[in-house]
């Protein structure tokens, strides 16, 4: 079989890297982190100018009509380079989603102003009381005979939340599940910042009998567990394609680094230990790259692929994890300080860890879904 890419999608890899290397500088990493927001609008523009945002959106809705493969060749670069900017939860949470599921004229108000980059999307998974995003604890019902709904609960940690135009809420009605689409002005919603673990913004949503229009459903109630899940696997997919873009810009800087870094007369590379260490991490970072095109296959392909994500998803937190602490443990002193760029990687590992749930959920899961095979 052959694993590698073909011609269009080693294109969009290299413009991406291209674009994002060029951009994406310390300086204006330091600029951003200064900022409230954690958001480049030039980054953002150049990624729209080149098609890159909506590249794996219907080209009926504004997009390039490619895949979730092609997305994550993007994501990889968004996590290589840092990019503060919200590819993650505008595109793949939100628009992929809207143009699957939603209505000619919600894809009309929404996705295609998310390729072109003037308006941006997310998706509220995380909720405080509940653990299981199929689940949410967050309700929704009829709002009268004038039509539309009222939305109740609490949504944590929404992806670029402060910057978003609309969010994607999951709720519960009457047993079954809808996403709806809630606008950032819609009555009853009120959104506050909060700042994670890499520094980045997200949102805080309440939602108190918000108000959203008949149009604010996506697809129906019947269809709503099957919009949710995809959301959700397409969203894990995500997340690992960064982490496998941190990842693998964290042992190249760390290779450098041990190479170039003497002590007792000699490169620390040439230490048995050392060279070990870099050794299991370059195991850990092809584990991740693996699983993922492996995931990103089955979805593009409409297959079954919940435990390919699983196990995708527990290769990102699980190696990340490792790898993370080990370039930083290569690094000694140079590995914390916040004047080197390595320390930026180390938490954006971490916090792509926490959005996958940890590798004791994954197993979890995945073992579950062994137990219930025939044998």
């Amino acid at each position: 079989m052959d694993f590698s890419f073909d011609d269009a999608q080693e294109e969009v890899r290299a413009l991406a890297g291209r674009i994002l290397g060029d951009e994406v500088t310390v300086d204006l990493l330091r600029e951003v982190e200064a900022s409230q927001d954690r958001f480049s609008p030039s980054v953002w523009a150049r990624l729209a100018q080149a098609g890159l945002l909506g590249i794996a959106l219907p080209e009926d809705a504004g997009g390039g009509g490619l895949g979730i493969i092609e997305q994550c060749l993007v994501l990889e670069q968004v996590g290589r380079t840092l990019a503060p900017v919200p590819v993650l939860a505008s595109i793949v949470m939100g628009a992929a989603t809207i143009a699957a599921a939603g209505s000619p004229e919600q894809r009309r108000r929404w996705v295609a102003p998310a390729a072109d980059g003037s308006v941006i999307l997310t998706a509220a998974l995380a909720e405080p009381a509940s653990f299981d995003p199929l689940s949410p604890t967050t309700v929704a019902e009829p709002d009268g005979p004038g039509g539309g709904w009222r939305l109740t609960g609490v949504k944590t940690a929404v992806p670029a939340g402060p910057l978003a135009d609309a969010v994607l809420v999951p709720a519960t009605v009457d047993g079954q599940v809808g996403v709806f689409v809630v606008p950032r002005d819609a009555p009853g919603a009120t959104l506050t910042r909060q700042r994670t673990t890499n520094g980045e913004t997200a949102g805080y949503l309440e939602l108190d009998r918000c108000h959203v229009g008949p149009d604010g459903l996506l697809g129906s109630l019947d269809d709503g567990a099957a919009i949710l899940r995809a959301l959700v696997e397409r969203t894990a997919v995500g997340v690992c394609a960064m982490q496998l873009g941190v990842c693998e810009a964290a042992l190249a800087m760390t290779a450098d680094y041990t190479k170039s870094r003497v002590q007792f007369g000699r490169p620390i590379a040439t230490f048995q230990a050392v060279g070990h260490r870099c050794a299991d991490c370059y195991i850990d970072v092809e584990a991740v790259r693996l699983t993922l095109w492996q995931a990103a296959w089955a979805v593009s392909e409409g297959l079954p692929a919940s435990t390919e994500v699983e196990v995708a998803r527990f290769w990102a937190a699980d190696a990340g994890h490792r790898v993370a602490h080990a370039a930083v443990h290569l690094h000694g002193g140079m590995g914390v300080a916040t004047e080197y760029p390595l320390h930026r990687y180390f938490v954006w590992a971490k916090q792509l860890e926490l959005m996958l749930g940890g590798a004791t959920a994954q197993l979890l899961r995945i073992g579950a879904a062994l137990a219930a095979e025939p044998v």
